[in-house]
């Protein structure tokens, strides 16, 4: 173990281990034989040296100007960017998804610190006339103090990136539990704060375990808002625990994100656009396609030519050229997906393609998945309803639009949805009627751009959004300023005047 590098958290401004001295082996899921690194394996007494940090140093941060808040993110995002294809390299090796997709998560980080170093100039508030004489009004926003921050794996820097810029931005100091299978990535991009000049205490990291680092987290009566990512039970404890104290709280969680497919759709983008879809990121997105709702007309063609399509894929290790999908991130999500196609053979689904793990060769030391297809999935499936986290889509046949967008609305979940028509009205239909937080037209669903809001309705989340200037809402509050400059005049005299 000795030979293999060995992470701190970093508390105060200084990089300590855990008090327990537990620590934890991070290994690459492509190929298990390779150690990332051994990380603290925290709990409540790391989270409180943390969140005590935190808090002293929010008195000073708060004051620090927004605008120079600002530069010192715009210089982390420049520092992002140098080290962009080092961090790329590292993601792949501990999360797993192939080299041009740690890239573009790297790139979502840069684009978020850019992005909010220039709301340190735009923090707008409101002024609007009073209904008195000689009284002037404003609103502000004000910053909430301590933000716990809880991160999943699959994005293990873009999702931290969407947390801790906003919520320095508006004046808060930070403690981040990083998930615990990807942890150097959060770390990585710390490392860029700190570099970049972040005083001490106001970004502090600490890994460990959901139970033993992450509900701690969420329980200190110091910590003001949570802000958590990740499955939507887990979420749903999250809350619970946040209610109790009435903190501020913002949840995104799971999706089951439809693509509709219409008889006059475009079937060579359709085709392009299912695939990244379904098994870009190796379907460990929240956003990952994983029903296509296919009208019974053009069903069947679609459905050779996806799987023709899908059998071209290259799956192996990320950081190898001409690689396309990468492995499960660990042993046990691996098991999820081999349940749940069990379970799709025994609903009786059509397996159209894969449905068998991969071990061959330099396969068997990691957590392989063939892309795999169900064909002719009826919509209360557990295979159409549950999100699988997988290289797994299922096919839906319906007879119209009107079907298919109840078949898509029919879920828990309601991140994201798309529709492939060449027909302008049934895409606004489609835009109107799909109960989702975000909406594709001829195009996949998945992707996020930083300056717009990403979030979703029913069990993907709680009204809260990432991303675009609405993320503010979630580090900060409304105060109301009034402004008297009568000498004293009351109101009761101006009513007694009328």
């Amino acid at each position: 173990m000795s030979d293999h590098k060995v992470y701190y958290n970093y508390i105060g401004g200084e990089w300590v281990p855990a008090r327990s001295g537990k620590t934890y082996e991070n290994r690459n899921p492509a190929d298990t034989r390779d150690v990332i690194g051994i990380f603290p394996d925290s709990g409540a007494e790391d989270i409180a040296a943390a969140v005590a940090a935190a808090k002293e140093a929010y008195n000073a941060w708060r004051l620090v100007p927004a605008p120079k808040r600002g530069e010192l993110l715009y210089r982390a995002s420049q520092i992002l960017q140098e080290r962009k294809e080092q961090y790329a390299n590292d993601m792949t090796r501990e999360m797993g998804k192939v080299l041009a997709e740690t890239r573009g998560d790297v790139q979502e980080a840069i684009d978020m610190g850019y992005f909010m170093a220039g709301e340190g100039r735009r923090l707008y508030g409101v002024t609007t006339p009073s209904e008195l004489p000689n009284k002037f009004q404003m609103s502000v926003r004000q910053p909430l103090g301590v933000c716990g921050l809880i991160t999943p794996w699959n994005f293990p820097m873009a999702i931290p990136s969407w947390k801790i810029f906003p919520a320095l931005i508006c004046g808060n100091t930070v403690v981040i539990k990083p998930a615990e299978d990807t942890p150097l990535s959060t770390y990585n991009f710390v490392q860029a704060l700190v570099d970049a000049g972040v005083p001490k205490g106001v970004v502090n990291i600490v890994s460990g375990h959901g139970p033993t680092a992450g509900e701690p987290l969420v329980q200190h009566p110091d910590v003001k808002v949570i802000s958590f990512t990740g499955s939507t039970e887990v979420g749903r404890h999250v809350s619970t625990l946040c209610a109790q104290q009435g903190k501020h709280v913002s949840l995104e969680m799971g999706g089951k994100n439809p693509m509709i497919i219409m008889d006059d759709a475009d079937l060579d983008l359709v085709l392009a656009g299912a695939v990244w879809g379904a098994f870009g990121t190796t379907g460990q997105r929240c956003t990952a396609t994983s029903r296509i709702i296919a009208h019974r007309s053009i069903v069947d063609e679609l459905t050779s030519r996806i799987q023709a399509e899908a059998k071209t894929i290259q799956v192996g290790n990320g950081l190898l050229d001409g690689m396309q999908m990468g492995p499960s991130i660990n042993e046990g999500q691996l098991n999820v997906v081999e349940k749940y196609v069990k379970i799709g053979r025994e609903e009786g689904a059509e397996l159209v393609l894969g449905g068998e793990r991969l071990t061959d060769g330099d396969l068997g030391h990691g957590f392989f998945h063939q892309p795999t297809i169900f064909g002719n999935v009826k919509r209360n499936m557990r295979i159409a309803q549950e999100e699988i986290f997988g290289p797994v889509v299922s096919i839906i046949p319906v007879d119209s639009l009107e079907e298919a967008i109840d078949v898509a609305n029919d879920v828990p979940y309601g991140l994201s949805s798309s529709i492939y028509t060449r027909n302008v009205n049934n895409a606004f239909i489609a835009m109107r009627d799909l109960y989702t937080g975000i909406v594709y037209v001829n195009a996949p669903t998945i992707g996020a751009e930083i300056h717009l809001p990403f979030g979703g309705t029913k069990g993907t989340g709680n009204g809260k959004r990432e991303g675009g200037t609405q993320v503010l809402d979630t580090y900060s509050e409304w105060k109301s300023l009034y402004v008297d400059y009568s000498g004293g005049l009351q109101r009761a005299q101006i009513d007694n005047a009328e």
